[in-house]
């Protein structure tokens, strides 16, 4: 190893949250040249640190042997991640040349999707079977990686979890009491499948540092730690502001490009739909609007109002389903408080703003067919903001999927008529 590839190891595996951010922005044929004579270990700690797809992308252009010492010096849950975004025929590959029990923890991981218990779980957690002593229990312990060590979980020879033990009654026993007699049950555990909204609520619930994780036949597959469970959920929480826009939930600030067209181009074109929808609403008035010009000017005030008065119906909504705040019982209320909500604020802001046009255009008349437009439209925004993710659960939807979009349609095609429909009712007075 040269001075230079000294430095770079050295900065790698001192600094590598830094490093990452540096290669990051590094072209990856240049990364994988970098990457290709240096240690094992500090490239795994590289990787485990980039996103995903970059460090997928590093990975499938070394060679084979090199790949596969890289990946038995990684996180099992974060190398899963990587290769998942591989692709299958190299990813196949590369885990063919794995050893086979290495081969067979990956292969579970990449069943899991991301968003439930099993893909967000690390796979290595030292378990101690019942028939133990006391005795035998400590020396099993003793020979067990630190990292590996939560909450120290008891299975049976078949791997079925059992319950937890407590280190106290562990340390403080006869070396030659069994470790059964020890053993504290029920244990809260979730099933591999479990979603990742469900998982957390229930970490939150218990402010459990980990969570084992099942399988079907109640083995002990791995543990959810806490700092992956606050991950997670920082992480949730921006995929669902991205899916409320129409933006893929899995995108990332440094996606490439045809990642962005795949997530974003459907969800475009189903707002380009609603548009001309809004549009044909405003079409059916053109002659009112030929009438009286002002209308058309005045007709973003409607609209914006309207979606800003939804956006934050929709924000509390969600935030109170992401929580389980939200009960079924709870919904009807709900709807009914953000439907009340948007009436009471359109009428401070109708009252401001008709007062506003009057200024500007001296024509009561049109203050105040603005001002009820502004209180219809504000009070269905309530009404829509609040419902449509309500709906959407109801129907086993995601309720973030693009609401946003669906709510922009409801409040710009409803200000618009009522706004324009209020307008042709009164279109004497406004043209006199």
């Amino acid at each position: 190893m040269n001075t230079m590839e000294s430095l770079v190891s050295t900065f790698l595996e001192g600094h590598p949250r830094d490093a990452a951010a540096t290669f990051e922005r590094m072209d990856v044929d240049e990364a994988v040249r970098i990457l290709r004579s240096l240690p094992v270990r500090g490239v795994a700690l590289l990787l485990e640190r980039l996103t995903p797809h970059r460090a997928g992308g590093i990975l499938s252009k070394l060679n084979g042997s090199r790949t596969r010492e890289i990946l038995a010096a990684m996180s099992p849950r974060d190398a899963a991640l990587v290769l998942s975004h591989i692709e299958s025929d190299q990813r196949a590959t590369m885990l063919n040349g794995l050893p086979p029990a290495m081969h067979r923890e990956f292969r579970a991981l990449l069943e899991y999707p991301s968003d439930t218990a099993g893909g967000m779980m690390e796979p290595r957690v030292a378990s101690l079977p019942s028939d133990l002593t006391v005795q035998g229990a400590i020396a099993v312990l003793r020979r067990a990686p630190r990292q590996t060590l939560y909450y120290l979980y008891v299975t049976d020879r078949e791997g079925k979890l059992v319950g937890v033990l407590n280190m106290r009654d562990l340390m403080l026993a006869s070396p030659h009491t069994g470790i059964e007699s020890l053993v504290r049950r029920p244990v809260h555990s979730v099933p591999a499948t479990m979603a990742r909204e469900e998982v957390l609520n229930m970490m939150r619930r218990y402010r459990f540092v980990a969570l084992p994780v099942v399988d079907i036949d109640e083995r002990l597959l791995g543990v959810i730690k806490h700092d992956e469970a606050l991950r997670a959920s920082q992480q949730g929480i921006y995929e669902d502001f991205q899916k409320m826009v129409g933006a893929g939930g899995d995108e990332r600030a440094l996606s490439p490009v045809s990642t962005v067209v795949k997530r974003r181009l459907p969800w475009l074109y189903v707002n380009l739909l609603t548009a001309f929808l809004a549009a044909a609403v405003v079409g059916v008035f053109e002659g009112v609007i030929q009438q009286v010009t002002a209308l058309a000017v005045l007709l973003p005030i409607v609209s914006g109002q309207g979606g800003n008065t939804g956006a934050q119906s929709l924000a509390v909504v969600m935030r109170g389903l992401a929580l389980r705040e939200l009960l079924p019982s709870a919904t009807r209320k709900v709807i009914t408080k953000e439907t009340v909500g948007g009436l009471l604020n359109g009428v401070a802001i109708a009252i401001a703003t008709a007062a506003a046009v009057w200024l500007w255009s001296r024509s009561w008349a049109l203050g105040g067919v603005i001002g009820l437009a502004m209180i219809v439209n504000m009070g269905a925004a309530g009404l829509a903001g609040a419902a449509i993710p309500i709906v959407l659960r109801a129907l086993k939807r995601d309720p973030a999927q693009s609401s946003s979009i669906v709510l922009t349609t409801v409040t710009d095609c409803v200000g618009f008529a009522a706004f324009l429909g209020l307008a042709w009712l009164f279109l004497p007075l406004l043209v006199t």
